[in-house]
């Protein structure tokens, strides 16, 4: 557990002494570890000292996911941090369980506990159920130290042994990492999809958490499935069982912008206009590019490439737009002189459908100059064009 390897560990680190070098070690240089922990060993023992710097580390490594005041209480697992859900999503997700009018949760695979304190806050009560004994005890302190031990029952069993049927809602966390890394097959997760389905069925709520990438034939008909992103970074996909069946919808945090899909066919591909719009990932995984391009009265630059172009400027949370001023076909030579030529010395570098890395261009180019523009490398009608403007304000 980032230095802590067995319940012994872990409960010393709950310990009084355990607590102190904890609250000791809160801001702490990793850079500095080795004098850090020389200083430590004279007054504690070496064991406790690797515990805490161990889970310092991973504190320090949460607080992206769980911000600082809640990062710095908490305990996490390796695996608790790699693998818990963002709390903003966390938070976004109860809050939907909670307008659903679910009041108790069984969460299923619950790890660290991260989505457990997200529903006990939106005031569910939630059974908190992980196989592994360290990572049910590590849930067990998080509740405990956030001040929810009262909404979070955590016990330690195999998920598939759990009667779900006294909650009105399921909330499955699949394991999609292995010794091998991520897991991109449905069926490999931990337990598979075809349980958590199962699983799902039997309660009037349900939400599986899912990999992004999940083909949209693996969707069961009467899911929800909704791609959610933060901060324009695609985190997760959700099946939702007891909503809306066979509805997709993209959902953008912090906004809470959501998009739902109308079944419109592909949009048409026009030739490049003044704007340029990049949809959000999750519009993209959602297959609602369709419904973007209507509302921007726009088309595709092509039919392989999820940009959309248009003519006018409108404003969308779905989308960043970009205002374009030149279409040249690929070529760095002119484009390290159009560059030049407008002394443009910050080079932004995006792509979509090129094979070419940011990076080789902007080492290419030698960018300089007190001028900024961006440049979207990728296909126009089948074509490798360089599209040059910059983002475009509403």
């Amino acid at each position: 557990m980032g230095g802590v390897t067995d319940l012994a560990a872990f409960a010393a680190l709950l310990a009084p002494e355990g607590q102190a070098l904890l609250d000791a070690l809160r801001d702490y240089d990793p850079a500095q570890e080795l004098a850090v922990a020389s200083r430590l060993r004279r007054d504690h023992p070496a064991e406790l000292v690797s515990a805490a710097l161990g889970q310092a580390r991973l504190r320090q490594r949460a607080v992206a996911k769980f911000g600082s005041e809640d990062a710095h209480r908490m305990y996490f697992t390796p695996n608790g941090v790699e693998q818990s859900t963002r709390a903003s999503v966390g938070a976004y997700r109860a809050e939907r369980m909670r307008a659903l009018g679910v009041r108790g949760v069984a969460d299923l695979c619950s790890g660290i506990g991260g989505d457990a304190i997200a529903l006990a806050r939106a005031g569910i009560s939630v059974l908190a159920v992980d196989r592994d004994p360290l990572t049910a005890e590590a849930a067990r302190a998080n509740a405990a130290a956030l001040g929810l031990a009262d909404l979070i029952e955590v016990r330690c069993a195999d998920v598939t042994e759990i009667d779900t049927s006294p909650y009105d809602a399921v909330f499955v966390d699949p394991a999609r990492r292995g010794g091998r890394g991520r897991i991109f097959d449905p069926e490999a997760y931990s337990p598979p999809l075809s349980w958590a389905v199962e699983a799902a069925r039997k309660a009037p709520h349900a939400a599986l958490k899912i990999a992004p990438g999940i083909p949209h034939e693996a969707v069961p008909e009467e899911a929800e499935a909704e791609w959610i992103s933060d901060g324009g970074d695609v985190k997760e996909a959700v099946l939702w069982f007891g909503t809306e069946p066979g509805a997709r919808r993209a959902t953008l945090l912090p906004g809470g912008a959501s998009l739902t899909g109308r079944g419109l066919p592909d949009p048409a591909v026009r030739p490049v206009g003044r704007y340029l719009y990049e949809p959000d990932g999750a519009v993209i995984r959602a297959h609602l590019v369709a419904e973007v391009a209507e509302q921007l009265g726009g088309g595709l630059v092509d039919e392989t490439i999820a940009y959309v172009t248009a003519d006018e400027l409108r404003p969308t949370p779905y989308a960043a737009a970009y205002e374009i001023t030149d279409e040249l076909p690929f070529n760095l030579k002119k484009l390290k002189a159009l560059l030049r030529e407008r002394e443009v010395g910050t080079l932004t570098v995006k792509k979509r459908g090129s094979a070419v890395e940011p990076e080789e261009i902007r080492r290419r180019v030698k960018p300089k100059g007190p001028n900024s523009a961006t440049v979207l490398l990728t296909r126009v009608a089948g074509a490798p064009t360089m599209l040059i403007g910059g983002p475009a304000g509403v």
